[in-house]
């Protein structure tokens, strides 16, 4: 049997961020992914939104690791050259009646230190950033952003291997059970034994811990697959900064995004799933036009193609009361020494995943 002093399982932005910062604590660490290559589930078919703050239940791991995160993203990116663009964001009333649900979140955002320079704006000083816009009034988050994923992630496996860190591609584990100080992991006929274990599988969370042995099933939250599909738009767009509708149970609604190119896209909507099925129905363009149409009238629905489509490891489900808070789940919660569990990590994961790599390893070291 093969040793190490850590495994961390799964290879997106998450596992990855952790990963390195394992690696730069100065343990050797083996990353396994089941896939051909990192980052390709969740991770890959995201917004690339790097989120301000503004949305999460207050004193939770969400707005916690978000507000941190976005600093170290922001950070991280300048220093290593990583494509991203601080363009900012309104959150948006498209009705009076929405006014009040708008006020909750700026409240909240300034209570929380969410957000430097969040202003409210009346929807004649939102139409003057951008005049295509139709709102009766606006939140703008400068601190608001965008990222290319793909480029971070590489950033960061290539940091976290310059240390050390090794990743195994096409490596899923099939068992996991404790012999003395150590975690065996069983990956087909490969076996890895280590001091530490983080299970960051993403969509594969609640079936790794369970094929731990010891592991307390009741410790496992419920996995809730919530689909997003994203519409692209063909051409120019009028607007420099992202469009947010206020949340919806499961997300934060139909937005317009941009990425590092100036293409525009809409989404991510919300469907909850059985399965794991990433098309794209085109039939669902309607819908997205008649979202978009709320705050950008002059839209032609002829413009929309369908791009592409990502599944959220929501742990509340559509009955949910609130916002579904990240799981990070270390020895003291479910008992098992250097062992720790993420689930549930959806939006803002990629924003967060910077300080949720320094908070597991300060929960193992």
């Amino acid at each position: 049997m093969d040793k190490t002093d850590a495994i961390v399982i799964g290879a997106g932005v998450v596992g990855l961020a952790i990963a390195r910062s394992l690696a730069m604590a100065g343990l050797s660490v083996v990353i396994l992914e089941k896939e051909a290559s990192f980052g390709t589930g969740i991770s890959s078919r995201s917004s690339e939104v790097i989120h301000a703050g503004l949305h999460y239940p207050a004193a939770s791991l969400k707005e916690r690791l978000c507000c941190a995160g976005k600093q170290e993203l922001y950070a991280y990116c300048e220093s290593r050259k990583v494509p991203h663009h601080r363009i900012g964001k309104l959150t948006i009333a498209r009705e009076a009646n929405e006014l009040a649900r708008l006020d909750a979140i700026y409240n909240h955002a300034l209570r929380a230190g969410a957000d430097d320079g969040l202003l409210w704006m009346d929807g004649e000083q939102a139409r003057a950033l951008e005049p295509a816009l139709d709102c009766t009034a606006a939140l703008l988050s400068p601190s608001s952003g965008i990222v290319d994923s793909h480029a971070l992630m590489l950033s960061l496996l290539g940091e976290a291997e310059d240390h050390g860190a090794m990743l195994a591609r096409g490596t899923p584990v099939t068992h996991i059970s404790r012999s003395g100080d150590l975690w065996r992991v069983e990956c087909g006929e490969t076996e890895i034994g280590s001091s530490i274990l983080v299970n960051a599988a993403g969509l594969d969370a609640q079936a790794v811990a369970g094929s731990i042995e010891g592991f307390d099933p009741a410790l496992i939250p419920p996995l809730h697959l919530a689909k997003g599909s994203y519409f692209t738009v063909s051409g120019k767009v009028p607007f420099s900064r992202l469009i947010y509708p206020l949340p919806i149970t499961g997300g934060l609604g139909v937005h317009l995004t941009l990425d590092m190119g100036g293409q525009a896209r809409f989404g991510p909507d919300v469907e909850w799933s059985e399965t794991r099925d990433y098309t794209v129905d085109p039939t669902r363009r309607d819908d997205f036009a008649q979202a978009a149409q709320r705050f950008w009238p002059d839209l032609d629905p002829e413009r929309l193609t369908p791009a592409y489509a990502g599944i959220r490891p929501n742990i509340g489900g559509p009955d949910a009361a609130q916002m579904a808070d990240f799981r990070i789940d270390g020895p003291d919660t479910h008992g098992l020494p250097g062992l720790v569990c993420l689930f549930g990590i959806d939006s803002p994961g990629l924003t967060s995943s910077l300080a949720i790599g320094d908070y597991v390893t300060s929960l193992l070291l």
